[in-house]
């Protein structure tokens, strides 16, 4: 017996599985009835460092008077399983007892602290360990700052106040913690003979103990409650640390970093330079993210340098925060070569570069490596989802985008917010807002990613009156209406001609929200008052904006000045764009188009000379659709397509019939001095007709048929495709750079206002 229990004293770390520790103490319990607290400590703790919880509770409850070192074992226990609320009760109540923790105890309370969000009880710890002048300990203030640097700021009622019912409250939650389904069985037998509910809220109230110590702490970085007092916080303990290792710099200028104090925490590493100490893997890691949301591409090719220079390039973490940096400053080649060169991938490189491609525009090539990260057999997490699919959303590729809510399901990711945000824009943009609607439904938690998501579909579709109703059911639920959002409603008004209430929303953003209009917003209404015939109005609106005008906002009027064929005005607003946009070809293209549907031949010749002269060129418009799992991509009077032929015939079938439901082409749109023969011709070999046609011969009867177009759908085009789906019998869903038009039974979804 003395043997074993010399051998559990003088080396516990020698037992390093499961069936080690419960063999010894299988052996142990035959060998005597009663085994000493120190070996029943000893056996705890074993069973602790192996985060066995329920082995270390049988343990722990078999003591009448648990020392020190059980109650330092049981907290750590509890932490690393993620009962954090079970570890600070259990704290509360050793302290109760009079029990003196040591250094080892509070990394595990302050960790649990930090989880819970507990700033309150996190200063009532620190004030503790004032008090046992544990304050100086490396160890333990390197702890402090890493729980300062997480929690979040006080709310104004001085946040929450700990109560140990909590720990019972959550008994159901704590099963996702440990994967075991008898914790509730676990909890009933194990912790309730530990200290009741009563017993454990006694014990709480020993927290008022504290309270001077917090005070005085208070006091002591400067007496505010609330806003910044956890970073003075951190930044107060590191101070008074006498010594200070490589992981007190990190922990600091990891908080400083995280918490948006850029300046700060590049000044920390400098001193550490200074300190003698030389950043490692973990320092870089948390600077890169600064010159990445500075977008100083110089500072972080020197931090690249650095880590070469001292062998950290090939760290994985190292070339994740490079490829992210790289990305954030639109240098996605250089994350791709980086990417290329790293000797082994996990699942944040991979997700770091499909994230980088995606948000840069390479949409192709971020599905490409989704499928190669696949194929290369690491699971995707909820973040590689959320980082692909607005590919999808952008390439309108619905077929795909259904492949990937499967794996989403799958893979056990749809609760997650914010991959069924990115499901909700998805559908949205690929034109199935019903879906869309019903993600959004399930949604157990609606974040504004979410609300912004569902409201801007709506506004897509021109379903206005569905995005303002969705907008004041956000408001009605307590969210706080974002810059974004904003831009969502006032589009949403904007394409249904809602003018009284757009400015009733454009208003309330200052008035009510404090958001001051940006941009987007001023476009926005711009273009409302530009789409409902108030030009002047929309002149004088944009001429009186708070902000430097852009060639962004005023374009949106050009393009109502050629709607309405308003010349005069479309000379003054693209003189304005002109002068801060001088290669502006949309501009001169625009002009160009409002010289012609006016009639005016000889000012649209000049234009195009003009044009010509600069080496400029027209974007051409382009339509693709998605069929049997392939793109096909058309361009006006394109004859390169394979099926042309077969498409020409469906056209000419259509013509007829249209023309017989009474269809008369609209020549006025096109923009040449041609016979009125080819323009016919010109307008039937438009785009987005030839598109639909390959849509209805390539696809089965009655299936819905979905084009993207990168230009604004023509008056023409948007009548004869309302003919096309009343004599096919189908829906077409068309979407053009502006919005989505749904062709049914002869109708759009725009009520031909767009």
């Amino acid at each position: 017996m003395m043997n074993l229990a010399q051998t559990l004293l003088h080396n516990p770390s020698s037992i390093k599985t499961k069936s080690q520790a419960k063999q010894l103490h299988a052996q142990l319990i035959k060998t005597t009835r009663t085994a000493s607290p120190s070996i029943s400590s000893t056996i705890l703790s074993i069973y602790s460092n192996l985060n066995l919880l329920h082995e270390s509770l049988i343990v722990f409850n078999t003591l009448h008077s648990p020392p020190t070192v059980a109650w330092k074992s049981i907290i750590k226990c509890y932490s690393s399983n993620g009962f954090f609320a079970c570890s600070l009760a259990s704290f509360i109540e050793m302290r109760a007892l009079g029990k003196y923790p040591d250094r080892n105890v509070f990394p595990s309370v302050l960790k649990s602290c930090a989880h819970l969000g507990e700033l309150r009880l996190g200063q009532s710890v620190h004030g503790c360990i004032i008090r046992l002048g544990m304050d100086c300990d490396l160890y333990t203030g390197n702890a402090l700052m890493s729980m300062y640097s997480k929690l979040p700021d006080l709310d104004v009622d001085g946040g929450r106040r700990f109560n140990a019912s909590q720990v019972f409250d959550e008994t159901s939650e704590s099963k996702q913690h440990s994967g075991d389904d008898s914790n509730i069985e676990l909890f009933e037998k194990w912790i309730l003979p530990v200290g009741s509910k009563a017993n454990l809220n006694k014990a709480s109230d020993s927290l008022a103990q504290t309270d001077k110590q917090r005070e005085d702490f208070e006091f002591s970085v400067g007496g505010r409650k609330k806003g910044t007092i956890r970073m003075e916080s951190m930044s107060k303990v590191f101070e008074m640390m006498p010594e200070k290792d490589i992981v007190s710099w990190n922990t600091v200028i990891m908080g400083n970093a995280k918490n948006g104090m850029y300046q700060e925490a590049l000044m920390m590493v400098r001193d550490m330079g200074n300190a003698n100490l030389k950043p490692d893997s973990f320092t870089l890691s948390s600077v890169l993210p600064i010159f990445a949301e500075y977008v100083d591409v110089l500072k972080g090719k020197e931090i690249h340098g650095y880590a070469i220079r001292h062998g950290f390039d090939e760290d994985v973490f190292i070339g994740s925060s490079l490829i992210d940096m790289y990305a954030n400053c639109t240098r996605v080649e250089d994350s791709c070569r980086l990417f290329g060169l790293l000797p082994k991938r996990d699942d944040v490189s991979w997700n770091s570069i499909i994230a980088g491609c995606v948000q840069n525009g390479l949409f192709d090539e971020g599905l490409k490596l989704f499928r190669q990260m696949l194929v290369a057999k690491i699971k995707p997490m909820h973040i590689s989802f959320s980082s692909v699919m607005p590919a999808c959303a952008h390439l309108t590729t619905l077929h795909l985008g259904k492949q990937l809510h499967g794996c989403i399901i799958r893979g056990g990711f749809g609760d997650n917010v914010f991959v069924a945000s990115s499901l909700v824009d998805m559908y949205a943009k690929c034109g199935n807002i019903r879906i869309a609607r019903g993600i959004f439904n399930k949604m157990e938690l609606h974040d504004m990613v979410s609300w912004t998501a569902m409201t801007m579909g709506y506004a897509l579709h021109g379903f206005a009156h569905d995005a303002i109703l969705l907008f004041e059911q956000m408001e009605k639920e307590g969210g706080k209406p974002t810059y974004v959002v904003f831009i969502a409603v006032l589009t949403a008004c904007s394409h249904a001609g809602l003018v009284d209430e757009a400015w009733k929303y454009f208003n309330s953003m200052t008035q009510a929200y404090g958001i001051t209009p940006g941009i987007e917003h001023y476009a926005a209404v711009a273009d409302l008052l530009g789409r409902a015939g108030k030009l002047e109005e929309a002149y004088q609106f944009i001429s009186s904006m708070h902000i430097e005008s852009t060639s962004i906002v005023w374009s949106t009027l050009l393009a109502a000045c050629r709607v309405h064929k308003n010349v005069e005005l479309a000379e003054k607003v693209a003189k304005e764009i002109f002068t801060v946009d001088p290669e502006n070809m949309g501009a001169y293209a625009l002009l160009s188009n409002t010289y012609s549907a006016a009639g005016r031949w000889k000012a649209a010749a000049k234009l195009r000379i003009r044009l010509r002269d600069k080496n400029m060129r027209k974007k051409p418009a382009c339509s693709w659709i998605e069929v049997k799992n392939k793109v096909h991509a058309f361009v006006a009077d394109d004859t390169s397509h394979p099926y042309y032929d077969r498409i020409c015939e469906a056209l000419e079938v259509l013509l007829e019939q249209m023309e017989r439901e009474g269809y008369v082409p609209n020549t006025n749109e096109v923009l040449h001095d041609v016979e009125e023969e080819q323009k016919r011709h010109l307008l039937s070999s438009h785009s987005e007709r030839l598109a639909i046609a390959f849509g209805i011969i390539s696809t089965p009867a009655g299936m819905t048929i979905r084009v993207t177009k990168n230009l604004r759908v023509c008056i023409d085009c948007h009548t004869a495709t309302k003919f096309i789906s009343k004599i096919v019998g189908r829906e077409i869903i068309v979407r053009d750079n502006s919005r989505f038009h749904h062709f049914k039974d002869g109708k759009c979804s725009c009520g031909d206002y767009w």
